[in-house]
């Protein structure tokens, strides 16, 4: 216990620490995000993923925390995810690339034995599925940053349960790297958790979470699995539905997803977070409920409910900006002066 709480307080100094100090090689590089028209350092990917897989790797090695072969294959995994994820910070890659990356790496870690070979590449598509899913969370300042951290506490105590120590201190480590990284990405974000960061957070708990319900029940597991990610689904079912009725190309990126739209409810840029973690909170509770039988698989579908009608509710709402008073006069303004430039010329 002495070890692990020891453990987060080093990763939470770490990951903070990186964060800050790999901000100027971001913006050197070019590894930024546009954030209110200005550049954002994504410094924090590479932060929470070294502190994580130094401090887990460490505790390993000193044998303080021992992880176990199937854990290690993971953070192995994850970390070559992270660095998939930091060649598309760099440049950008085909929409395909990151997902048959995932779901490589995923393939070497879910464990078939005790899945079997049909359950285990479901498993590998949902680890696949999952983790692009929390990718997309990381659209607004603290947002994938407090659902990760919830999500990662929520897979801990289901591992403990088992009880699965080693899977629960890496959890505990990830959960603090990320706590970290919010000190510099609260609103407004000095830094941002970028593709690298999105990639290795979602792997680790999609990874996680079929670690702990292999060789259960699938009705169970399943319910386990999705109440875990509930608010990263809801975001990419959102997504989905929104650019599918617009006609719109699915893969192409705009500002429909979750925290957008809430913001266009008049929310402020720190509540979206708060709401947001509150859900994940709250699926996160179900998920342990039902991992340790005090729920029956069903609560999921209350899960389920509160994400379709939460979908239902955004889908309709518009995405493009709305101007203030004066932006608009300004706005209107200048497309006078380009039709006349135009005419003129």
């Amino acid at each position: 216990m002495l070890y692990g709480i020891a453990a987060a307080a080093t990763t939470l100094l770490l990951s903070a620490l990186l964060t800050g100090v790999l901000r100027v090689p971001a913006l050197r590089l070019g590894i930024t995000d546009r954030r209110r028209r200005r550049p954002l350092p994504l410094s924090g990917g590479t932060a929470v993923a070294l502190a994580t897989v130094l401090v887990a790797a460490g505790a390993d090695a000193a044998g303080l925390l021992p992880l176990g072969a199937g854990v290690g294959r993971m953070v192995v995994a994850a970390g070559c995810v992270a660095l998939l994820g930091l060649a598309a910070d760099l440049r950008r890659l085909r929409w395909w690339v990151t997902p048959a990356g995932t779901a490589v790496a995923a393939a070497f870690v879910v464990p078939y034995e005790e899945t079997g070979v049909a359950a285990g590449v479901a498993a590998v598509g949902w680890i696949v599925v999952a983790t692009a899913a929390f990718r997309a969370l990381d659209h607004a300042d603290g947002l994938a940053g407090t659902v990760g951290a919830v999500g990662a506490f929520g897979a801990a105590a289901c591992a403990t349960a088992e009880p699965m120590d080693g899977l629960a201190a890496l959890l505990g480590v990830l959960a603090a790297a990320l706590a970290g990284f919010l000190l510099h990405n609260w609103f407004p974000a000095r830094a941002g958790l970028g593709a690298a960061g999105a990639l290795f957070t979602g792997f680790v708990l999609a990874s996680s979470a079929v670690f702990v319900r292999a060789a259960q029940g699938i009705g169970a597991g399943a319910a386990v699995l999705y109440a875990l990610a509930a608010i990263g689904c809801a975001d990419a079912a959102l997504v989905v539905l929104g650019r599918r009725l617009d006609r719109r190309a699915v893969t192409r990126g705009r500002p429909d997803h979750l925290g957008h739209r809430l913001r266009r409810l008049g929310l402020a840029p720190r509540a979206v977070p708060v709401l947001l973690g509150a859900g994940s909170a709250g699926g996160a509770l179900v998920a342990v409920c039902v991992h340790t039988g005090r729920l029956s698989p069903a609560a999921a579908w209350w899960v389920a409910a509160a994400a379709a009608v939460l979908v239902l509710v955004l889908v309709r709402r518009p995405v493009t900006p709305v101007f203030r008073p004066r932006q608009r006069v300004a706005s209107a303004s200048s497309q006078v002066s380009e039709r006349l430039r135009v005419r003129s010329g």
